[in-house]
C-alpha cells in the first residue's frame, strides 16, 4: 500500500487526502465529492434484503446539505418504499421535489410529481407491470443513469427524452432533452406523495410562465406510516418554465367522500382508473380539488432542451416564491449543479481521508453525505417556518429550525459524529425539538418527529441522549432550564416510573432504553448542579435489574402484575420476545450506562466475554438481518465496543474491522439493512476513523482500528478550542488491523478510549498496526 511522510501529507494538502493504494490515481483535482456515490442503499427490496426490512432506502437524486429540497426519480407510489425509489424497477414515474432518506415505516413526502411526455396525455403513473391501466410512467435506460453530489440524469426510453436534475437548498430545477415532436409537454401529477395521496391541491396559472399553489397532506391521505404518524403539513409551490404556457389544461379528478386514501387505496386498479377518467379542464387559470393535474404542451425540435425551475416552502406561496427568487431565479442550470456540488465539498471536506481504496473512500464520503441529509432546514429564506402549532413563527437568528429527527436510531451514531464535525448542526436540532415542545403544548419531546408531528414512531425517550451528550461536550446554546423541565416531563410520561419497569410485549426494550435515558438526565441535572436530581435519576438508571431474570441468566419481559412472560424455547433467539426489532440476545447488551453493573448480573467479565464472542462468532459473514450480531439494525450498534471495556480491546478492533468490511460496500446494496437518516452511515464514518461513543452521555470515545491511513477532522472554533484532531494508523493495511501501541500528541498512549475533551482540543492520536493482537495495549 502506498505510504506517504505525515509532512507530506500535511503539504499537500487536498492532495494527501487522496493518497491511497496503488490502484488509485493520485491528483490534487480529486474531491470529496468525487467518492460520492448515491445509489449506495438507493434499494428498498426486501427480496435483496430477505427480511421485512430492505437495504438502505436511500434516493440516489439531487440535493444539497440538508437541504430542504430532494429532487429525485421515483420508480413507485404505494407499498413500504419510503424513498419512492428502487433499482430493480425498470420504470420511472415521475420527478419528486422532497423525499425521505433510509426510513423504514411506511413512507411520505414524494410531493409535486414532474414528468416529461410527448404524444397522447394519460392521467395517471399506471402500475409497472400490469398492462391493465395504460400511465405516463417509462421504462428507463439503466446504462444512462448517473448520480453524484447535486445531479442526476437519466434517459426515459419510451419518450427518449433525457432528464437532468439539481437543486439549491429550497428549490430544484430539471433540465429535459427532447427528441422532435408536435407533442411533448410537462405534465405534473400535484396529488402525489408516497405512501399515500395529498388530500387538496391548488393551483394557479400566474402568468404566461409561471405557475404557484400548494398540496395539503394529511394522516388521511396516508403518508408517514400509512396515517398513523400524524403528518400534518401543506406544501407549496413556485414554479417557472423556460418554454411559454399557451397550450395548457387541467383534470381533477371526482374522488368520493367515502374512499380510503392511503398507500395501498392510491394505486389500486379502482382507484388509478376514477383518476383516469377525470375531464380535461381548459380555460381557466387557477383551481383547487382533491386530485389535481397540470400540463404544458408544446412542439420540441430534435435536442430542444426545456428547463424547469420551483421553489418550495411549507410557510405560504410568497414564502415559495421568495425562496425561488433568492435562490434560483437568475440562474442556469449548469451553474446551480456547480454551486451543489461546491456546497457538498465544503460540507464534506468537514473530515478528510488518506489511504484506503479507492471503494473504501467511496463508501466513506457516500456515508458522510448520507449523514449531510437530515435533520434538514425547514426554514425559508426570510427566516419563517411553520412551529409545533403548526402557525406561522420567525427565527430569531439563534438557530435554523429543522426536522426529521429519527431519534431511536439517531442518537447512538449520527448525533455523536455531529458532536465534533458540525455541533450548530446538533444546536439545531435541539432548538427545534425544544420550541416544538413548547409552541405545541406538549412540553415533551417526540422520539421521532416528522414535520412537527408527534408520530410515536419506535419507542424510547432518544431526545434525552442528545440533550445529555450536546451538554456535556459544551453545546449549550439553547434555554438550557426549559430543556431540562422537558426532560423531566418526558421522562414521566414515558418510562419505567409506576413499576421499576414496563410492562408490556416489549418490556426489555422499553425498560432498558427507559433506563439508559433516564441515567442521562441524571447526568445533565449532575452538569446542572441538581444533585438531588441526579441522584434521584441515577437510580432509575439502575432499575434495568428489575427484568434481569437470574434463574434464566438474561433479561426476559414482564407483566404487570410482576410476573414473568413464558419462556419460549430458544427465548434469547426470538425475535419479537420482549423487543422491538430484536431479540433479547441482541437488546439484552444495552446497558451502555452501567456495563460493570450488567456484566455482574450476567455472570463476570469471562462469561461475558465468552458469550460476546458467541454472539459474534455466529454472525453469517454477509451480515444481513440475522439472530445475532445484526448490524442491520440498531440495538447492537454499541456492542462490538463492549470488549474496550472488558479489557480485551483487540477484540473490538477486530469486529469493527470485519463489519466495515462486510456490511458496507460500493454498490447499490451497500448497507446491510436500512439507513434510517444517517444512522448506519454515521456509525461507518466514525469506525473507519478509528473512534465511536459507547455511550452518549457521558465523554468517553472508544479507539477502535481505523480503515484509513489518516483522518483528520475539521473542528468548529465556535464550540472547540482545536483546529483539527488526526487519527493516524502507521503500517495500516487489511491484515495489519490491530493496534501495538499508540501515542496522543507525540507520547505514549496506552488507553483504548479518549475523553471527547483530547478530540475537541486538537491534536493527533497515531496508533501503529499489526497482523496480531498485542494483548498489552490499552488495558
Amino acid at each position: 500500500m502506498y505510504k506517504a511522510t505525515v509532512n507530506l501529507l500535511i503539504a499537500c494538502s487536498f492532495l494527501w487526502m487522496t493518497a491511497c493504494s496503488s490502484t488509485d490515481k493520485v491528483t490534487a483535482e480529486v474531491t470529496p465529492t468525487d467518492y460520492v456515490n448515491p445509489f449506495i442503499g438507493a434499494s428498498t427490496s426486501v427480496g435483496a434484503a430477505g427480511v421485512y426490512h430492505g437495504l438502505g432506502k436511500t434516493f440516489p437524486g439531487a440535493t444539497t446539505p440538508y437541504g430542504m429540497v430532494q429532487l429525485s426519480p421515483n420508480t413507485i407510489t404505494g407499498g413500504d418504499n419510503g424513498s419512492g425509489y428502487s433499482t430493480e424497477h425498470k420504470t420511472i414515474e415521475g420527478f419528486a421535489f422532497t423525499h425521505m432518506s433510509g426510513i423504514g415505516w411506511f413512507g411520505d413526502l414524494g410531493n409535486f410529481l414532474v414528468m416529461p411526455t410527448t404524444g397522447e396525455l394519460w392521467k395517471v403513473a399506471g402500475k409497472e407491470g400490469n398492462d391493465s391501466i395504460k400511465g405516463y410512467r417509462s421504462i428507463y435506460d439503466k446504462a444512462s443513469e448517473a448520480a453524484s453530489a447535486g445531479y442526476y440524469t437519466v434517459e426515459l426510453s419510451d419518450y427518449k427524452i433525457k432528464v437532468e436534475a439539481s437543486a439549491t437548498p429550497r428549490c430544484g430545477i430539471l433540465r429535459f432533452v427532447y427528441p422532435a415532436n408536435e407533442q411533448s409537454r410537462i405534465q405534473i401529477d400535484l396529488a402525489r406523495r408516497i405512501g399515500g395521496t395529498s388530500t387538496s391541491q391548488y393551483i394557479k396559472v400566474v402568468d404566461d410562465y409561471t405557475i404557484q399553489g400548494w398540496m395539503k397532506c394529511t394522516p388521511e391521505g396516508g403518508g408517514w406510516g400509512n396515517g398513523d404518524g400524524n403528518a400534518r403539513y401543506t406544501i407549496y409551490y413556485y414554479a417557472q418554465f423556460n418554454k411559454p404556457l399557451i397550450d395548457y389544461g387541467f383534470w381533477s379528478a371526482d374522488i368520493p367522500d367515502n374512499w380510503v386514501r392511503k398507500r395501498d387505496e392510491v394505486v389500486s386498479i379502482p382507484y388509478l382508473a376514477r383518476v383516469s377518467e377525470a375531464p380535461i379542464i381548459k380555460g381557466v387559470k387557477e383551481l383547487e380539488g382533491k386530485h389535481l393535474g397540470f400540463y404544458t404542451e408544446f412542439p420540441t425540435k430534435e435536442g430542444e432542451e426545456v428547463v424547469m425551475k420551483v421553489g418550495i416552502s411549507f410557510v405560504d406561496m410568497e414564502g415559495a416564491a421568495n425562496n425561488f427568487k433568492q435562490e434560483i431565479a437568475s440562474k442556469n442550470f449548469d451553474q446551480v449543479k456547480k454551486e451543489a456540488n461546491d456546497l457538498w465539498n465544503k460540507e464534506l471536506s468537514r473530515v478528510q481521508v488518506a489511504g484506503g481504496t479507492t471503494d473504501e473512500k467511496t463508501i466513506f464520503y457516500t456515508a458522510l453525505y448520507h449523514t449531510m441529509i437530515d435533520p434538514r432546514i425547514y426554514t425559508d429564506v426570510d427566516g419563517r417556518y411553520i412551529g409545533g402549532d403548526y402557525k406561522i413563527h420567525t427565527s430569531d437568528d439563534t438557530f435554523t429550525k429543522r426536522t426529521i429527527f429519527s431519534g431511536w436510531d439517531v442518537f447512538r451514531s449520527q448525533f455523536p459524529l455531529q458532536t465534533i464535525v458540525n455541533p450548530s448542526l446538533v444546536s439545531d436540532e435541539l432548538n427545534s425539538l425544544i420550541t416544538m415542545a413548547e409552541q405545541s403544548g406538549r412540553e415533551y419531546y417526540e422520539r421521532w418527529e416528522f414535520m412537527n408531528s408527534y408520530s410515536g414512531c419506535m419507542l424510547g425517550n432518544p431526545a434525552l441522549s442528545v440533550l445529555a451528550d450536546a451538554y456535556i461536550k459544551g453545546i449549550r446554546t439553547y434555554d438550557i432550564e426549559k430543556a431540562y423541565q422537558y426532560a423531566i416531563n418526558t421522562s414521566h410520561r414515558f418510562g419505567n416510573d409506576s413499576l421499576g419497569y414496563t410492562p408490556g410485549p416489549v418490556s426489555i426494550s422499553h425498560t432498558l432504553e427507559y433506563a439508559y435515558t433516564d441515567w442521562c438526565i441524571s447526568q445533565l441535572a449532575k452538569a446542572l448542579g441538581k444533585e438531588d436530581d441526579a441522584k434521584n435519576y441515577a437510580e432509575k438508571g439502575q432499575v434495568y435489574h428489575n427484568i434481569f431474570d437470574a434463574e434464566k441468566g438474561w433479561f426476559r419481559p414482564r407483566n404487570a402484575d410482576g410476573t414473568w412472560q413464558a419462556w419460549p424455547e430458544n427465548a434469547r433467539l426470538k425475535e419479537g420476545y420482549g423487543c422491538i426489532e430484536a431479540n433479547p440476545y441482541q437488546q439484552g447488551w444495552f446497558v451502555p450506562h452501567d456495563v460493570p453493573g450488567m456484566v455482574e448480573l450476567m455472570g463476570g467479565k469471562e462469561k461475558v466475554i465468552a458469550d460476546l464472542l458467541d454472539f459474534f462468532n455466529k454472525t453469517p459473514s454477509n451480515m444481513l438481518w440475522n439472530e445475532y450480531y445484526n448490524h442491520a439494525n440498531e440495538p447492537v450498534h454499541f456492542v462490538p465496543f463492549l470488549f474496550n471495556q472488558l479489557a480485551v480491546p483487540w477484540y473490538t478492533q477486530k469486529w469493527t474491522r470485519y463489519t466495515c468490511e462486510k456490511a458496507y460496500a460500493n454498490k447499490v446494496e451497500g448497507i446491510v439493512g436500512n439507513e434510517d437518516v444517517g444512522q448506519m452511515s454515521a456509525w461507518y464514518v466514525l469506525t473507519a476513523s478509528g473512534i465511536h461513543p459507547s455511550c452518549p452521555g457521558n465523554t468517553r470515545m472508544e479507539i477502535t482500528s481505523p480503515i484509513f491511513d489518516k483522518v483528520e477532522f475539521r473542528l468548529d472554533p465556535t464550540y472547540h478550542s482545536g483546529k483539527t484532531f488526526v487519527v493516524i494508523a502507521h503500517d495500516n493495511s487489511a491484515d495489519n488491523i490491530y493496534i501495538q501501541r499508540a501515542l496522543l500528541n507525540g507520547k505514549e498512549y496506552n488507553k483504548c478510549y479518549l475523553d471527547f475533551a483530547n478530540i475537541v482540543a486538537g491534536g493527533v492520536l497515531e496508533l501503529y498496526m499489526g497482523d496480531t493482537p498485542n494483548e498489552k495495549w490499552g488495558i
